[in-house]
């Protein structure tokens, strides 16, 4: 099963809505238990993709945050 890589930028991620963001959050998070989950059973080749997933949970995180402490950018 092979997984996209869709890397984005945080700037590119502000002009979603929070409702889009939680979305996309919950599906980064799905994505990441299946990558630990292949890396469990020695199915995965590119660990590296654990990493820019952890990481694109990240981005949302900070700009959910960001927004419910009202900080512009």
């Amino acid at each position: 099963m092979p997984l996209e890589v869709n890397k984005m930028k945080a700037s590119e991620l502000r002009q979603f809505t929070d409702e889009e963001l939680n979305e996309k959050l919950e599906e980064k998070k799905k994505e990441l238990m299946n990558l630990r989950f292949q890396l469990a059973l020695k199915q995965l080749d590119n660990t590296n993709l654990i990493k820019t997933c952890k990481r694109d949970i990240a981005r949302f995180m900070t700009i959910l945050t960001e927004r419910e402490l009202g900080i512009k950018r």
